[in-house]
């Protein structure tokens, strides 16, 4: 039942929303004078203001209410590449579909979309079936086993899927089955006989990512057997020169067998005409354009769409049922089928193209098949179904100045980075600021420390502490009463003009690029505040102290956006900003409506909560450590967590006394260390905590002369001569 005091707000006046074309229904009206619309946002906010825990079944029931479509709002499906089951993710993998994705997820549900996102592990194929020989198990247990891995990995990544499925299940079958006997009713099926590749010592065909070779066009030594990742021509396994089966490592020999394919040629016309609309509509990225484009240009030839293996969606049709659908065909639908094991409202979704925008996201090598070969099935198979408006694939990620290997111990595995006791945003944060948006990027442990120090500890962290701090100790916890003047308003269109700018980026899926702006804010807050020096006019007389107060309260404001700017990027740490200002949830509703509102969310008398530190520095013998444990030379007793020990003199490589190396890492730790001690001064804090940090800074002086081939002690000063 719904209380006197909450019926007030709710209102079905058409007058009440002046701004609308049309009446919303529900609609609450707040104190504040903002709208919300959604009965799952109104159900929300009355549990919130009433002090009352939702229920499980209420949530679940608010989730289920999620999952239906709102006139009025962008209706947006997103998807993230089915990753493969039996692959542990590495980091490239991760930044380049599920991290990214959730992202963009979590910003559209703070930009008031009403978006379902679905994820979950591509199972069927050669793959599978091998690994579970490998250990032992069948290819349901592999299944099993390396799905929770996924789901373990994500949840620690705090990728947040409406669902996160899998495609050994029957609705994977039945909406399988249904598209394949479409196709076949409206004659895009052909069959052919082809030639394969078959392993004799493992006895059987091949799929076509367990064959390597030499790529017959660019010569690319370690192409696939369906794909080159060099020059990204599409191949088939037969054209290989020198091929090897991935198993065994023995040259397979040439069989040939009865296939269904895809008849692309017949649906190129159709094709290109949907493609024309969606990329000029849509935001794919140009790597998605030019990759699509080069295969329209050498013109499509009919695809394989079954294959002989066991472990897969079996072929319904009776000429081929020995047989199973090409991963290729199949696993795209897992998208339709996984959204079907989430709601039975799966068709509003998935065949409604005129009310829902899908974005799919994924790395630049999986891009035909979403923009050429899944859309053909689904254009193909009549059926009004949605297709992709937005194609947003990442280049790759490497890892230092090489490639991810699992097989050579080299790269951070997603199973692997919460053993580092790296918190998982920082691993976000850090991933997502190289992320390789326009061209390749590299993973680097150095990096990594440099931008933590630097961008999240002394910029960011320090602005958003230092704005806490000020309140807690100079106004007793309250934010301060603000008299705008000239020098705060132009800060304040900054940074508007800053929020402005990331929501123009973000709204396109330029994560990289809008992480920028959130920096920016936090820069020109912490030079604010240098120029104003609050913590010298608190001490003087009233107007002084009253500015103290205003720098002080639009400072503390601008961290409360910051906080909600940052909550795509990292979650927790955005949690805990909003929970030590005690900021209000409605904050998150508003700052990132229609081009952006930096509203004063904190206003005067607001009491925060307790004030700490947000970041940790990443000190160079831990990187130096990482750096070493991941870089393929592990042994056995590297599997355990890193505790980060100094490495012994021994492993130390130094010319005549310099170790530059070391020299670089602590010239780098002496300047941060100096600005902390600055800052420290700055503040006017104790005078043990300085000591404190300045004994540091010494030693690490010390220890950089050292690495420098220096004496650490001073040179002895000469006596004068009389």
């Amino acid at each position: 039942m719904m209380s006197p005091a909450y019926k007030k707000f709710l209102v079905f006046s058409e007058k009440v929303v002046p701004f609308l074309s049309r009446p919303a229904l529900p609609a609450l009206l707040l104190p504040n004078g903002q709208h919300l619309f959604s009965s799952n946002a109104i159900c929300r906010y009355m549990f919130e203001v009433s002090g009352v825990e939702s229920t499980e079944l209420c949530n679940q029931w608010l989730e289920w209410e999620a999952t239906d479509l709102q006139e009025g709002k962008r209706n947006i499906l997103l998807t993230s590449a089915l990753p493969y089951v039996n692959n542990v993710p590495h980091l490239g993998n991760i930044i380049g579909c599920v991290l990214s994705a959730d992202v963009f997820s979590r910003y559209g549900r703070l930009r008031g979309w009403n978006l379902l996102f679905v994820c979950g592990t591509d199972e069927y194929g050669t793959a599978t079936e091998n690994k579970a020989r490998e250990e032992g198990l069948t290819p349901q247990q592999i299944c099993d086993k390396y799905h929770a891995v996924h789901s373990s990995i994500y949840k620690w990544f705090q990728i947040d899927f409406d669902f996160f499925g899998r495609t050994t299940t029957e609705k994977q079958t039945e909406i399988a089955q249904d598209i394949f006997w479409r196709l076949h009713k409206n004659d895009f099926l052909v069959e052919d006989t082809v030639e394969q590749l078959c392993c004799e010592n493992c006895k059987r065909f091949l799929a076509d990512r367990f064959v390597e070779g030499i790529c017959p066009h660019c010569s690319y030594p370690e192409a696939r057997g369906d794909q080159c990742d060099k020059c990204g021509r599409l191949i088939n396994a037969v054209e290989l020169k020198e091929p090897q089966c991935k198993v065994c490592r023995q040259t397979p020999v040439i069989r040939t067998s009865k296939h269904l394919f895809l008849d692309l040629p017949k649906l190129e016309s159709q094709l290109e005409q949907w493609l024309d609309k969606s990329t000029s509509g849509g935001d794919w990225t140009p790597n998605a354009k030019q990759i699509t484009r080069s295969w329209l240009r050498d013109g499509l030839k009919p695809r394989c769409i079954t294959r002989d293996l066991h472990w897969g969606t079996p072929v319904p049709h009776p000429d081929f049922k020995e047989k199973v659908f090409y991963v290729w065909f199949d696993a795209p639908i897992g998208y339709l089928s996984i959204t079907a094991n989430y709601t039975d409202k799966w068709e509003k979704w998935w065949k409604n193209p005129q009310q829902v925008e899908l974005y799919n996201f994924m790395a630049k090598d999986n891009v035909p098949f979403h923009s050429v070969v899944f859309p053909c099935s689904l254009l193909g198979a009549q059926d009004n179904y949605t297709l992709v408006n937005h194609l947003v694939a990442t280049e790759y990620l490497n890892y230092e100045d090489t490639k991810f290997s699992k097989s050579r111990g080299v790269g951070v595995f997603g199973d692997m980075a919460k053993d580092t006791g790296i918190p998982s945003d920082v691993w976000r944060f850090y991933l997502l600021y190289v992320r390789p948006e326009g061209q390749d990027s590299a993973f680097s442990w150095a990096d990594m420390a440099m931008k933590n120090n630097s961008e999240l500890l002394n910029n960011l962290g320090n602005f958003i502490n230092r704005a806490g701090m000020f309140v807690m100790k100079f106004f007793e916890g309250c934010v301060p009463v603000m008299d705008l003047q000239h020098e705060d308003k132009r800060l304040l269109a900054l940074v508007g003009w800053e929020l402005q700018q990331y929501i123009q980026l973000m709204d396109k899926v330029k994560i990289r690029d809008a992480l920028k702006h959130i920096l920016n804010i936090s820069r020109h807050g912490n030079q604010y505040i240098q120029v104003n020096e609050p913590w010298k006019k608190i001490k003087g007389g009233d107007t002084e102290r009253q500015r103290a107060g205003t720098v002080t309260g639009v400072s503390v404001n601008i961290a409360c956006l910051l906080s909600v700017m940052l909550l795509p990027y990292m979650p927790t740490v955005s949690q805990t900003i909003r929970d030590q200002l005690n900021a209000p949830q409605s904050c998150i509703n508003t700052m990132l409506q229609g081009t952006g509102t930096f509203v004063c969310a904190l206003s005067a008398g607001h009491r925060v909560g307790t004030v700490s530190p947000l970041f940790q520095k990443l000190e160079a013998d831990q990187i130096e450590a990482l750096k070493k444990k991941f870089g393929g030379q592990q042994n056995a007793a590297s599997a355990q967590p890193v505790t980060v020990p100094v490495p012994a003199a021994a492993e130390v490589t130094t010319v005549n006394g310099v170790d530059s190396e070391k020299a670089k890492q602590l010239t780098q730790a002496v300047a941060e260390q100096g600005d902390k001690v600055r800052a420290l001064k700055a503040q006017k804090a104790e005078k043990a905590v300085i000591t404190a940090e300045v004994a540091k800074l010494l030693d690490l002086k010390k220890q950089l002369a050292v690495a420098e081939g220096k004496s650490p002690e001073p040179a002895p000063q000469k006596s004068k001569k009389k």
